[in-house]
């Protein structure tokens, strides 16, 4: 077993991290396949364009020789428009190439930014439960900006620099093979400093891109709830907070820059070195009579060429190990596993009557640390179910299995009769309906919120689900009634209003089983009323489960579970419990503060 910081297991690291840069290209590449006859059009003017410095330097070498020493004035001429002709045609490749490269890398960025989005919205909660949401926008937004700079404007560099080079050694070694070796010289040393640097840089920018995720998620997270923050006066410790993860964003970022900033001194200095090794050689040969000056002066021209795309890739290289960073991290959500498929050939859920058997059911977020043990009860179609217990007993895991946002880890939750993981997630989604104590309004206007779960919906049915929830004269009061637009999570409404906007959302769903997750708790008194009166009479052949730390609202419930440390350790009616004085009678004593009726003993 190699220990973990020897250098066979460092070694080990980098040679991983290696293979996972060339898999992350390799699937860019093939993110590129659908677009392959646009870019083989590109491919083919990049050769164009490298074609171009390769005949340039042959063609003032050729004028030297044959035209000047030779007092030809038109075929100077004629060499001069040739040369130019020669560059006209290069430019207008390159803008060709640039234009047909940067549109399929815009085309291919916006597939994978979908793909992305597709993915994200199929994963399963526990996912997010683990992940900041300002790191998975980073990825999202950052990482792919910068795949959309290389592809806009590295690709076509990188591309053009190799092809370029590769035709200047070709001219090269076709005009003296003995010069060019010369030149050649230096690219052992070239290659050996390449590695160097490249390994390096691989691993500086894969530490920039996880410090702007680290900022992001930090600037999301700041964003959000500053009105804690300065509830609490914490804003004094947030901005120190932030100040420490810009700069380590900012270190990072200084510490890419210098290495690859130090990889092209190390260009110019080969270079130097390469062209003063043509200039003796070839000098020693015009005097040998084995060159003329006008090859030499062509040589010189292709030195300074040949080096050119090396720095211009130096250059690129610093943008693409940044996009890969960022390709591997978006590629690291892509690989998560999403949301267990439907079993193959499971039916769809036929209309729910709305029974619901808990048999045996433990679940575990992480599998050492159950939150429900062997959890079993059986709800009768249109009761109502409360579920109670102190914070963290495991309530709201229990209606999470129902519409399988989790699976249980044991056990079976059915829905008349049929296990909820054989029938299609889709359809039995489809028949319930959620409202959470901190409900989620969509940047749109108060109707389009209303009618999110059910698109269709007219304008009136949208009115009528208002007004069984008494939300119909709030929203009129409005500045636009129903057509008000709503910013961000509804910011503009008080909590009491968005949390009627989200039981209207709820009625007009028409689900046959609605779960209210403490859906009451930011309700004052008299609105929590008449929804509750609202609510008897919607809920009349529907079953309800009801979540509640506030035990006035439960109650009417027809059956009451009380939950703690992940079992039913009481269940029945309020009157039943209250005369059992249990667990139960305990929470609801101490919430009221009655007297404690517990016989005496006997």
């Amino acid at each position: 077993m190699r220990r973990p910081g020897s250098i066979e297991a460092l070694a080990e690291l980098e040679d991983e991290r290696a293979t996972q840069k060339v898999q992350v290209a390799r699937r860019l590449l093939r993110e590129m396949a659908p677009h392959a006859r646009t870019l083989a059009v590109a491919l083919a003017f990049i050769c164009l364009g490298a074609a171009a410095p390769a005949a340039a330097p042959y063609l003032v070498g050729r004028a030297i020789d044959h035209d000047i020493a030779g007092g030809d004035g038109w075929g100077l001429l004629r060499s001069m428009a040739l040369l130019f002709c020669v560059y006209v045609v290069g430019a207008l490749a390159q803008r060709v190439q640039t234009r047909r490269v940067g549109q399929t890398g815009q085309h291919v960025l916006a597939a994978l930014r979908t793909k992305l989005f597709v993915h994200l919205q199929n994963l399963p909660l526990g996912y997010f439960d683990r992940r900041p949401i300002g790191d998975l926008m980073s990825r999202l937004l950052s990482d792919i900006d910068t795949l959309s700079q290389f592809f806009s404007q590295g690709l076509t560099q990188l591309l053009g620099a190799l092809l370029g080079l590769v035709g200047l050694m070709v001219a090269m070694a076709a005009l003296n093979f003995r010069l060019a070796l010369a030149c050649f010289a230096v690219i052992p040393v070239m290659l050996l400093t390449t590695r160097y640097f490249a390994a390096r840089a691989r691993h500086a920018y894969r530490r920039t891109r996880q410090t702007v995720g680290a900022v992001t998620s930090n600037l999301q997270e700041e964003i959000v709830g500053v009105r804690q923050a300065q509830a609490f006066n914490r804003t004094e410790r947030n901005i120190e907070r932030f100040r420490d993860r810009n700069a380590a964003n900012r270190d990072a970022n200084v510490a890419a820059v210098g290495v690859t900033s130090a990889f092209s001194p190390v260009v110019d200095v080969l270079s130097t070195l390469s062209t003063a090794l043509v200039m003796g050689y070839g000098g020693w040969m015009v005097l040998d009579g084995q060159l003329t000056v006008g090859l030499l002066a062509a040589f010189l021209i292709y030195v300074q060429q040949f080096f050119r795309p090396l720095q211009l890739a130096a250059s690129v290289y610093t943008l693409m190990q940044s996009a890969l960073a960022g390709a591997e991290r978006v590629y690291a959500i892509l690989d998560e596993p999403g949301e267990p498929p439907d079993d193959a050939g499971a039916p769809p859920l036929g209309i729910l009557k709305g029974r619901i058997d808990f048999e045996n059911v433990t679940f575990a977020y992480q599998s050492d640390r159950p939150v429900l043990n062997e959890i079993s009860f059986t709800v009768q179609p249109g009761q109502t179910v409360a579920l109670v217990g102190r914070t963290g007993a495991g309530k709201t895991t229990v209606a999470s299995l129902i519409p399988r946002f989790y699976d249980a880890t044991a056990g079976t939750v059915r829905l008349d009769g049929e296990d909820v993981r054989r029938v299609q997630r889709a359809s039995l989604r489809r028949q319930l309906a959620l409202v959470l104590q901190e409900p989620f309004l969509f940047s749109g206007t108060v109707a389009e919120n209303i009618a999110y779960g059910r698109p269709g919906a007219t304008r009136a049915e949208v009115e009528a689900a208002a007004r069984a929830v008494h939300a119909h004269e709030p929203i009129s009061a409005l500045a636009a009634g129903y057509d008000t637009v709503l910013g961000e999570s509804g910011a503009t409404l008080s909590q009491g209003q968005r949390q009627l906007l989200a039981f209207a959302r709820a009625v007009i769903a028409d689900p046959r089983v609605l779960i209210l997750d403490e859906a009451t708790a930011n309700i004052d008194t008299r609105t929590e009323a008449l929804i509750q009166s609202a609510l008897g009479k919607l809920l009349v052949g529907r079953t309800s489960l009801v979540i509640a730390h506030r035990l006035s609202t439960v109650r009417n419930a027809d059956l009451i579970l009380v939950i703690d440390a992940g079992r039913i350790v009481e269940q029945g009616t309020h009157d039943a419990l209250m005369q059992r004085q249990g667990a139960y009678a305990e929470l609801y004593q101490r919430q009221f503060q009655e007297p404690s009726r517990r016989a005496p003993p006997s």
